[in-house]
Formats: structure tokens, C-alpha cells, sequence
């Protein structure tokens, strides 16, 4: 129960529902044992009437005694309507406030999983699997739930009503109701042993859930690669070895249930079968009426569901401090990235690199070396070198999506690690290498950069990005919806959508991480057209752009050419020219393949 402690800031924040609810069971409960009450006295008073009846036979008053019994039948036929009716009631309205509590709980619970997803920094994504970062926001919240709704207003009846019963059969005869009770100690020494195995096996079920959901978002996320090599029939085995893995996992479960369960109503039964022996014998000894037996009988009856219940109820508090606790490893996961609530505003940026070195945490691979750079307001950065050089790297750190190993980084003149998220992130503009697109309109993944975008801005941002005529020759235009990840779009289409998304914030930081890679040189040259007449609207906002081809960077005020997270070269497209060294090679090799193809 450890685990689930961390869900009584939500039972405090909706306790007005959480006290109702306890006010309706114990009312519910009230006046379910009442018609045992009901049920014993009118058993007495009808054998009494019944008895005099059979000593007045032949006599007048006989006639008005069959009208008293008949009376009296009604009578507590009402009674019992009328409180089988009281407690439906009640039990209607503990049903409206408890499990109504449980989906708001529900609701809050889910949200702020999904507002700390977001909180969480790069490093978190790296390490952690999609499909399992899906299952617990879905079905261990789920399973939680199902704790904080059926779970909780069953235990509330079932305390509820054994108090209620065991104080009514205790003030009849202690010793019948001890020998009543007699199985319940070995009962609860069932349930004792039996929790920790379904907490064990609920929480391999739902690991390896986990792994079920991973390995399928995976497969159908790359669809069209498993068709292409033609792998359908092996990702379908491995997929029967993930689904029978899950099966035994689910049937080793049920078997603890299915001898539960039966154990239970057996140990129900031996109650029944001890409150007729002893009882019997204490009516034969006229210590007991006929009334006492059926009362007895009828409280053990309600004591049955309630016991039966337990052992269901037990399943599910142990499936819920199971999930809990793989939700709250995400919760008590803290970000390695902590951005402070400052004031500060970046007017016109400038960013300088002071000896900078990063390593992974994660992996322990050391990216960048002492890495040193400073661009002044309007200035532009070309970024080029080997792939696993560090490019994209300096990208990442000038966002902060990691905080450097050593060095320092600053923006206008101030540590970067002193600005706030919105800050920072809010006057930059990032088109990743790794294009991601939203299975939504052309129109929204552009004003994704800029939620109130016009039309007018979205479709500038097109034209800016070379995309306009494309999407103008959709079906429905901006509003063709591009599919999962950007499915129906092409390499170089997803890249400049990008660059639009970047671009239409109008940036003081645009980030261009190799985004020309996938795009005809006819359109190359209308992007770079596009980004030197963006640096004279924008005079004072810096550009950062990575690129394998260097006419992409040529036009940089600076460009560093790495290998191995180290700078070894730097200075303009002319100076690197006449060093004669990496870049030049470079520059010399794809010129002879241009002129090749020409």
C-alpha cells in the first residue's frame, strides 16, 4: 500500500465526494439489515399469532386473528419494499460519489503523468520506450482506477457492513455469532498470503504488457519497411511469443483466483452450515427462536458477498500498487535539465561557446571537446563535418535539451542556464534533422510553431520554405491531413514543412539541423535565396545550420568544420579555402561531382 499512498493528495482534494460517499454506504448498509430485523419479528409474532389461532379454533376470534395475520403480512411486506427501495436509493447515490470520484481522480492523475512527460528533458526520451511510457498513462491509470472507484466503495461496504452485522449478531448471542465467524480468521490469513503473490504476478503482467504495446507501435510505425523486406511472417512469430509470454503471465494469475475464490465460498458455506447446528440445538433448548435462526441466516447471507468480494477487491488493490508504483517511478523522475523562473529576455541574441564539453550521460560517449564559437546579432553559423562528428549536438545544447559537461554557454551575454524555458525556447526556431510531423493538416503541423498563425502567415511560411506549390496540388490543399509521422508526404516535402514550422515564428535563433539534405539543388538554392532575404527582414537574428553540401554554408560568417567532437577547422568559406585542409577537400571533391553531372 506504500505505493498508493501517493493518491491521498487526490482523495484530500475531492474529500467532499470521498465523505458522501461513506454517509450513503453507511446508509445503504442501515438499511440493508434492517429487513433481517423485520423478517425475525414478524417469523415471532406470526408463529405466536399462528399458535393462539390453532388454541381458538372453533372460536369467533379465530376469524379476527386471520385478519391481524393478514394485516401484519402486509404490513411487513411494505416495511420491507419500502427499505429495499431506502437502500437502492442510497446505494445509488454512493455509486454516483465514489465512482464519480474515481474519474475525476482518474482524469487528474492522467494529466499530470502527461504534463510531467512533458516536463521531463531529452535524456528521459532516450532511455525510455514509447510503447512503455504509453502503457502507464493508459492502462495503469486504468488499473488504478479501478482501486480508487469499485475498490474503495467496496471496501467502505464491506467494513460497513460487517460492523453493522457482527454488532447486531453479537447483541442476539455471542456464541452463535462466534461459531458464525469461526471461518473468517482462516479467511483473512488467505488473503494475506495470497496479496503478495497477485502483486508480483500483476506487476510482471503489466511489464510485459508494456513490452506488447512497445513492440507493436514499433512494428506498424514501420509498416512499410517490414513490407518492403518482406518480414510479415517473423514479426508475426515474434509477436506470438510476446502475446504467449503475456498469456502464461495472465493465466498464472487467474489460477490464484480461481482457488480463491472457491475457498471463500467454501468457508461461507461452513458458516451457514455451523449457525444451523448450533442454532438448532439452542431453539431445541428454547434459547433461540425460529425468528433468531432466520435473522441469523439472512446476516450471514449479506456477510457472504461482502467475504466473497475481498478476495476480488485484493486482486485489484494489488493491480493498482502495481501500476502505482510504475507510475510513480515516471512521477519521481526529476528532469537533469531545471530551468529557473526568471525575468530575464533575450532582446538581441548573441551566442558565445566558452570551451564547451558534453558527454551523454546515458551512454557515457563524449560528443564535444572544448568547443569554442561566438556569434554576434545577424550573424550566421554553417556547422559541417562526418556523421557522429557533434553537429546536431550543438544544436541540442544551444536549446538546452542537455546542460554541458563543462564550459559555458552564453546567450546575450547571460549563462544560458539563468533563462527560463519560454525564454530560451519561445525566440528560437528548430527544424531537427530527424523531421517529426503530426498525423494532423498541412496547415496545423505548420502554425505549430505559431499556435494564432492567420492563414495568410501559414501560407507566407509555405512560400518561404519552397512548399507552397505542393501543397496548393493537395487534394484539399492546406487542409490535407499528411498522415502518421507525415506518411503521404516525401522526404524532402517533410523537410521543408520543417523549415516552415521553424520560420513562421520569425525566429531570433533559427536552427537549421540538415534539413536541405532530401531537396533538389533547384530548390536548394530558392531555400538559401530565402534565408539570406530572412537575415535582412530579421537583422538581428542569428542562423545555425548544419549541412553535409557546402554551398549550403558558404554564405556563413563563421563555419565549423568538426570531426569527433573536436573543431578542426574554423574561419570563413574563403579563409578555409586557402588553408587547403578538410574543408577545402571537401569543397573540391562535391564541385568535381557537380560539374560531373552538369
Amino acid at each position: 500500500m506504500k505505493s498508493l499512498s501517493s493518491l491521498n493528495k487526490y482523495f484530500w482534494k475531492y474529500k467532499f465526494y470521498l465523505i458522501w460517499g461513506i454517509i450513503t454506504v453507511i446508509a445503504s448498509n442501515l438499511f440493508t439489515i434492517y429487513p433481517a430485523q423485520i423478517i425475525r419479528t414478524a417469523l415471532d409474532m406470526i408463529g405466536e399469532l399462528l399458535s393462539i389461532r390453532e388454541l381458538t379454533k372453533g372460536f369467533e376470534i379465530q376469524a379476527g386473528l386471520m385478519q391481524t395475520i393478514n394485516r401484519s403480512l402486509l404490513l411487513f411486506g411494505g416495511l420491507m419494499v419500502g427499505i429495499a427501495i431506502l437502500s437502492g436509493v442510497f446505494l445509488f447515490f454512493t455509486r454516483q460519489t465514489i465512482i464519480y470520484m474515481s474519474r475525476l481522480i482518474e482524469y487528474d492523475l492522467r494529466n499530470d503523468i502527461f504534463i510531467h512527460y512533458q516536463e521531463l528533458s531529452t535524456r528521459f526520451y532516450r532511455k525510455n520506450r514509447t510503447g512503455d511510457l504509453m502503457s502507464r498513462i493508459t492502462e495503469d491509470v486504468n488499473k488504478v482506477r479501478m482501486y480508487l472507484g469499485p475498490a474503495v466503495m467496496y471496501t467502505l461496504n464491506t467494513f460497513t457492513r460487517f460492523v453493522l452485522v457482527i454488532t447486531a449478531m453479537f447483541s442476539i448471542n455471542p456464541k452463535l455469532a462466534i461459531f458464525s465467524l469461526l471461518p473468517l480468521p482462516v479467511l483473512s490469513f488467505m488473503i494475506y498470503l495470497v496479496q503478495s503473490v497477485i502483486e508480483k504476478r500483476s506487476r510482471k503482467i503489466q511489464e510485459q504488457l508494456a513490452t506488447m504495446n512497445t513492440f507493436t507501435q514499433e512494428i506498424y510505425s514501420g509498416i512499410r519497411v517490414v513490407k518492403a523486406y518482406v518480414k510479415e511472417k517473423e514479426i508475426l512469430q515474434r509477436f506470438e511469443t510476446e502475446t504467449e509470454t503475456y498469456r502464461k503471465r495472465t493465466l498464472h494469475s487467474a489460477k490464484v483466483d480461481a482457488v480463491f475464490f472457491p475457498a471463500v465460498t467454501f468457508l461461507v458455506g461452513l458458516s451457514g452450515i455451523f449457525l444451523i447446528w448450533i442454532g438448532s440445538e439452542q431453539v431445541i433448548e428454547g434459547t433461540l427462536t425460529i425468528g433468531n435462526i432466520a435473522e441469523f441466516t439472512l446476516y450471514v447471507g449479506l456477510l457472504a458477498w461482502p467475504i466473497i468480494s475481498l478476495g476480488w477487491v485484493t486482486t485489484l488493490i494489488q493491480q493498482a500498487a502495481a501500476s502505482q508504483k510504475r507510475i510513480n517511478e515516471i512521477l519521481n523522475e526529476g528532469s537533469d535539465v531545471q530551468f529557473p523562473d526568471s525575468d530575464y529576455v533575450i532582446e538581441k541574441p548573441s551566442v558565445q561557446w566558452k570551451s564547451v564539453t558534453f558527454t551523454y550521460p546515458d551512454t557515457g560517449i563524449t560528443a564535444l571537446k572544448n568547443v569554442s564559437f561566438t556569434l554576434s546579432p545577424g550573424q550566421k553559423l554553417g556547422i559541417v563535418g562526418p556523421a557522429g562528428s557533434g553537429k546536431s549536438t550543438i544544436c541540442q545544447l544551444t536549446l538546452r535539451m542537455f546542460d554541458i559537461t563543462s564550459g559555458e554557454i552564453l546567450i546575450d551575454g547571460r549563462p544560458i542556464q539563468q533563462y527560463s524555458k519560454t525564454a530560451l525556447r519561445s525566440i528560437s526556431g528548430y527544424a531537427p534533422q530527424d523531421v517529426f510531423l503530426f498525423s494532423d493538416s498541412v496547415s496545423e503541423n505548420i502554425a505549430f510553431g505559431l499556435p494564432e498563425a492567420t492563414q495568410s502567415q501559414v501560407e507566407e511560411a509555405a512560400k518561404f520554405a519552397s512548399v507552397y506549390e505542393n501543397i496548393s496540388g493537395f487534394p484539399q490543399g492546406f487542409d490535407t491531413v499528411i498522415g502518421e509521422r507525415g506518411v503521404m508526404l516525401s522526404g524532402g516535402q517533410k523537410q521543408r514543412l520543417s523549415i516552415a514550422r521553424a520560420c513562421i515564428r520569425k525566429p531570433k535563433i533559427l536552427i537549421l539541423d540538415d534539413v536541405l539534405s532530401a531537396v533538389d539543388t533547384e530548390t536548394e538554392e530558392t531555400l538559401l535565396r530565402n534565408i539570406q532575404q530572412f537575415r535582412k527582414e530579421q537583422p538581428d537574428s542569428i542562423v545555425i545550420q548544419i549541412a553535409h553540401r557546402l554551398s549550403c554554408v558558404q554564405d556563413s560568417d563563421y563555419i565549423l568544420a568538426l570531426d569527433n567532437g573536436v573543431v578542426i577547422e574554423e574561419g570563413t568559406h574563403e579563409s578555409l579555402l586557402r588553408k587547403k585542409g578538410y574543408y577545402a577537400g571537401i569543397y573540391e571533391k562535391q564541385l568535381s561531382e557537380t560539374l560531373a553531372e552538369v
